[in-house]
């Protein structure tokens, strides 16, 4: 039986002997800042939330801030809430690895919808345009869980398997891999491909009440895909230890998929029934 064996990488980067920088962090870094390059050229482009290079900046400070609080406390909560009693100070030493999408997903909403208030703009947009960069953090995030060796697959025969450390030594899925190319790579190519589509509808509207329709369209797309994608992709994934199958079927990252693809489906019926009703 054929396996790769993991590449001899260090989880930290940079090692300066009092701090040390880990590729953990890094990863998150390159892709916050990419992920806001991005996001300054498709709203120059693309007008969607009408948001000035000074929006922008603020914005990001109240992204980070939602990622950062958002993805520690959800993995807090929703994976090893034990921590808070048995080891409190835990929860704040990030580079030790534990973030969660939700958990983050949550942050970044309430974070917008800060900004929406402070700034008087418009909420729905905003999370538009966040949803069409989003895949490339989440890239480099499973980098990040490749890098350090955690969140791998199931045992697997397949040519392509990794011989994880700290593991049984056993071939696995790299699952880590299939989660940076779909919830990465295709699903940002899926994000491109719908804020093309939603340009095109909003040069067929002729006004700003009908272009309000279009508002929330992508948010709906990335919510779907990404479920769909994180869903399909647990199947391959052990899950984790300490908490194992829930009704012996599901992992709790599949369970926590289901509320947010029905928002994404909700979102998109209600768009599609706006434009039924503006068209009757």
């Amino acid at each position: 039986m054929f396996a790769i064996l993991f590449p001899n990488i260090d989880p930290i980067a940079i090692n300066l002997g009092i701090i040390s920088i880990r590729w953990y962090g890094i990863s998150y870094v390159i892709g916050i800042f990419l992920g806001a390059y991005i996001l300054q050229k498709i709203e120059k482009k693309f007008k969607i939330a009408n948001l000035d290079s000074k929006d922008l900046e603020n914005l990001l400070s109240y992204i980070i801030i939602g990622i950062v609080l958002g993805g520690r406390l959800g993995y807090i909560l929703f994976y090893t809430p034990d921590i808070i009693v048995d080891d409190f100070w835990e929860i704040f030493k990030i580079w030790h690895g534990g973030m969660s999408f939700h958990g983050g997903l949550i942050g970044v909403i309430t974070s917008i919808w800060i900004f929406c208030l402070r700034a008087g703009k418009m909420f729905l947009p905003i999370t538009d345009l966040i949803a069409c960069v989003a895949p490339i953090g989440l890239f480099f995030g499973r980098i990040a869980n490749f890098i350090n060796a955690e969140l791998y697959g199931k045992k697997t025969d397949v040519s392509w398997g990794v011989i994880f450390p700290y593991s049984d030594y056993f071939p696995r899925h790299p699952s880590q891999l299939y989660e940076a190319i779909f919830e990465g790579i295709v699903l940002f190519l899926i994000m491109l491909f719908a804020l093309n589509f939603r340009q095109y509808l909003a040069n067929k509207k002729n006004t700003i009440a009908k272009q309000k329709n279009i508002n929330g369209l992508l948010s709906g797309v990335f919510l779907i895909f990404y479920s769909i994608f994180r869903i399909v992709i647990e199947i391959f994934r052990e899950p984790d230890f300490h908490i194992g199958y829930i009704f012996n079927i599901f992992s709790l990252g599949q369970i926590l998929c289901i509320p947010t693809m029905i928002l994404g489906i909700f979102l998109i019926y209600k768009k599609v029934n706006k434009k039924v009703a503006t068209k009757n």
